[in-house]
């Protein structure tokens, strides 16, 4: 395994210990540039970068590298604006007083080809992510056909097209898909652009702080196609949300295409404004759920393909059977598989899967509290803890606090008295109450019950 393929495959394990938008963030443009003596020296773009992995992520980089490499004993981090993956920390730092930041930028762009990176500046999308390698089946179906009629009758069907569903599904896989097809068959005629609701709310932040808010409303007010992600997180943001309803009534009214992934669908996200949420609801409204045995097998194989990497069958199968739930987690079990195998250069057997992957599958049960859901649920549904508690009416809030109760019930076995008193003295019938109408409501309502699957899922996490 040379210095590219370990720290691809180190990126693929810290990738599900820390949140997509930060691993984006601050591992983009970065490199194992050499390994000497049991140390890797790790190059990155700036000084505040390269502080930020030391004091914030050291601690998973050298974990996913001993993991692949247990000689590995010590990690140097270096600073540079481009990187070689053939220079060795002292040629680098020798280099970089020897060439312009330009030339050691397209320096960069020759040595590194990470696919993760490989971001169109102008549309913000990943030409990774397209419709050929995204693997259809029952769970993803009807929201498949929809992105792709969105791209075959842009603005004319499904607008907006809002695809919801939980962590690790695909939905930014598909929400860039779009984007990269339409880019594709329409080039610069069309003008697209890409960004996750916390950037949207960076560059709004920004604009009010420079005063340059006339400027932020033109680059939207120009957009043939605007794709957001996880919009969710822009619940409570009120200022984020007005200038949202304002670019979404101007692009909506000149016949061009919106798109917007979140984890729940739009009646389920709490402290947004009704008028948005309505707009949210107006066109096609589609979600993607846990992927059957068999989708996560063709998700495997399709990973594997692209990999030009060849494991039987028995092994994959375990995998899928492993991680039921997590696209992500999939992908990122093959690529350890995959490293340990190139690394030990022998043959791939299921033996050495099984306790290559037990650190991951056997982890220890998280003990929940009813401290853990209130905070959950409070975090999810955007209202404070204290609110759950209230006497109040208001449906924003009596709808998390019966959520609660019923996870209560479900996860902490809890009796029907003991959850009346922890939720402020409430009389035992008023918990039966809130417990038999959410799994009534469960019983014909998928929006509620992937709400409730997204919950246990931040509980256990």
């Amino acid at each position: 395994m040379n210095l590219n393929e370990l720290w691809q495959a180190a990126l693929g394990e810290i990738e599900l210990n820390i949140s997509r938008a930060n691993f984006l963030t601050w591992f983009k443009n970065s490199a194992l540039i050499d390994k000497k003596n049991n140390v890797v020296y790790i190059a990155t773009p700036s000084n505040f970068t390269k502080e930020w992995l030391q004091k914030k992520y050291h601690k998973y980089i050298l974990r996913a590298l001993r993991n692949l490499s247990p000689d590995i004993k010590q990690i140097e981090y270096v600073v540079s604006a481009g990187l070689n993956h053939s220079l060795s920390a002292k040629s680098l730092l020798k280099t970089k007083t020897e060439k312009s930041e330009k030339e050691l930028n397209n320096l960069l762009e020759e040595q590194l080809n990470f696919s993760e990176f490989n971001i169109d500046p102008e549309t913000n999308l990943n030409s990774r992510y397209t419709f050929e390698n995204f693997v259809v089946g029952a769970n993803n179906e009807l929201a498949h056909a929809a992105a792709l009629t969105v791209c075959q009758n842009i603005s004319l069907k499904y607008n907006p097209l809002f695809i919801y569903g939980g962590v690790g599904l695909g939905k930014t896989h598909i929400i860039q898909a779009i984007g990269n097809k339409i880019h594709n068959d329409y080039g610069k005629k069309v003008k697209i652009r890409y960004l996750s609701s916390e950037k949207f709310t960076n560059e709004l932040v920004n604009a009010l702080r420079e005063q340059k808010m006339e400027s932020f409303k033109k680059q939207y007010k120009t957009l043939d196609v605007l794709l957001i992600d996880d919009v969710q997180f822009m619940a409570g943001k009120d200022k984020t949300q007005e200038e949202l309803f304002h670019i979404f009534n101007n692009l909506y009214e000149h016949n061009k295409q919106i798109v917007f992934t979140s984890d729940r669908p739009p009646k389920a996200i709490a402290s947004i404004e009704e008028r948005l949420r309505s707009r949210f609801e107006g066109g096609m409204v589609a979600d993607i759920s846990a992927p059957d045995f068999e989708t996560r097998l063709a998700i495997l194989r399709t990973k594997l393909q692209s990999k030009n990497y060849a494991l039987p069958d028995e092994i994959l199968e375990y995998i899928a059977e492993s991680i039921p739930k997590n696209i992500r987690e999939l992908e990122g079990a093959l690529n350890r598989v995959i490293a340990y195998f190139k690394l030990k250069n022998i043959m791939p057997n299921l033996l050495d899967t099984k306790k290559i992957l037990s650190t991951i599958l056997q982890q220890p049960v998280k003990l929940i509290t009813g401290k853990d859901i209130i905070k959950k649920v409070a975090e999810f549904y955007g209202i404070s803890e204290q609110d759950i508690f209230k006497e109040s009416r208001k449906r924003d809030v009596v709808k998390p606090r019966q959520i609660a109760m019923y996870l209560f019930r479900q996860e902490l076995k809890s009796s029907y008295p003991y959850i009346g008193e922890f939720f402020g003295g409430r009389d035992h019938t008023t918990v039966i109450h809130a417990c038999e109408k959410i799994e009534k409501v469960c019983n014909n309502d998928q929006g509620l019950n992937q709400e409730i699957a997204n919950l246990r899922d931040l509980l256990h996490s």
